[in-house]
C-alpha cells in the first residue's frame, strides 16, 4: 500500500497544480525526488560520544542509518584536522521519503512553540527547499528523558524539475504550512 501522501500527490496535487499553471502534461509537474536531513555536529570536534547520539537520534527520526560525514579540510582555528567526523546525513526516497514527509508536517511542526508557519524564501534556483530545525525535540521519536544536547538539523526537499513557484505550490498542497 503506497504512502498517504503518495497517494494524494498523484490524486489530487498533480490535476491541482496542472490546473492552476496551465500544464498539458502530468509529468512536467514537479515531483519530489528525495529528501536530505542533515545534521552538523561541530562539538564532535572535542568529544566523540556526542556523534554517536546525535547518530542514534537521526536513525530514530528518519528510520534509516545515517552516513558519517567527515572533514574534507584542516582548520587549525577550529581544531580540526582532516577526516574527523563533523556530521551526518541521511537521504531518503520513495515510500520513507514520504512517510517522513508525513511525519514532519502533521506531527513534528506543530509542536513547534509559537509556530508562525515556515518561511517561504528558502528556496534555490532549481526550486529545492531547504528548512532549518533548531531543536530535535519536536520529533516525538526523540526521548526527551535521556537527551543530554539538542541538536539542529537541515531538511531539504529535492524536485527533480520545475521553477520555484511550482515547488511551493506542491509542497503546501502536500501540507507545508508556510507563513503568510
Amino acid at each position: 500500500m503506497p504512502p498517504r501522501l503518495l497517494k494524494r500527490y498523484r490524486e489530487e496535487v498533480v490535476t491541482q497544480v496542472q490546473e492552476k499553471f496551465g500544464i498539458k502534461n502530468p509529468m512536467a509537474v514537479p515531483r519530489l525526488e528525495k529528501i536530505v536531513v542533515n545534521m552538523g555536529v561541530g562539538e564532535a570536534i572535542n568529544d566523540l560520544k556526542i556523534m554517536d547520539v546525535a547518530l542514534a537520534d537521526l536513525t530514530m527520526i528518519t528510520g534509516q542509518k545515517p552516513m558519517l560525514r567527515r572533514a574534507k579540510k584542516a582548520i587549525s582555528n577550529f581544531k580540526l584536522k582532516i577526516g574527523q567526523p563533523v556530521g551526518c546525513k541521511v537521504t531518503l526516497r520513495r515510500a520513507k521519503m514520504y512517510e517522513f514527509m508525513d511525519r514532519l508536517v502533521n506531527v513534528a511542526i506543530p509542536r513547534v512553540r509559537d509556530f508562525n508557519g515556515v518561511p517561504k524564501k528558502a528556496f534555490d534556483r532549481e526550486g529545492n527547499y531547504t528548512l532549518g530545525i533548531t531543536d530535535q525535540t519536536i520529533f516525538p521519536e526523540v526521548d526527551t528523558g535521556k537527551l543530554q544536547r539538542t541538536q539542529g538539523m537541515d531538511i531539504t526537499f529535492v524536485f527533480d524539475h520545475g521553477p520555484k513557484e511550482h515547488t511551493l505550490e506542491v509542497l503546501r498542497l502536500l501540507g507545508m504550512p508556510f507563513s503568510k
